[in-house]
């Protein structure tokens, strides 16, 4: 009753190897790729004791002030000048009127403040300020 291939006659069952391998290869590079995404600018934070959790980064709109001075508004590099109407054009159609501050841990207080009060002037209501987790000292 069972059919029997004769010597001439292909198999009809696909060869899914080269698929699992290509697959297995995928997994691997998003597993390293992953962790090197960093949304937003190269900042090098302060550290703070009592902190609360990142919200959700695709809707959070991130000031960042490097080192040297230079500002990004969500990685576009902008200025002092125009900041303030940026802000503004992004936040015009958005009902949560919360902005993320990342300022570099050696900027003086005076440069943070500046670009507080331009963010504050913008119509900015809720300002929150990025820190890395303090890492905790045992004591002996």
């Amino acid at each position: 009753m069972g059919v029997e291939l004769g010597a001439g006659e292909a198999k009809s069952e696909p060869n899914v190897v080269p698929l699992c391998d290509v697959l297995l290869v995928l997994l691997i590079i998003f597993m390293v790729v992953t962790p090197m995404l960093q949304k937003g600018v190269d900042v090098r934070l302060p550290e703070a004791a009592n902190t609360v959790g990142q919200p959700d980064p695709a809707n959070q709109i991130v000031v960042a002030i490097k080192f040297d001075g230079s500002i990004y508004l969500n990685q576009e590099q902008v200025n002092e000048n125009n900041l303030k109407p940026k802000i503004e054009e992004l936040f015009e159609n958005r009902t949560d009127k919360t902005l993320y501050l990342k300022a570099d841990a050696e900027l003086d207080y005076g440069s943070i403040v500046k670009i507080m009060n331009i963010i504050r002037e913008a119509g900015i209501e809720i300002l929150g300020i990025v820190t890395e987790q303090k890492a905790h000292e045992e004591i002996d």
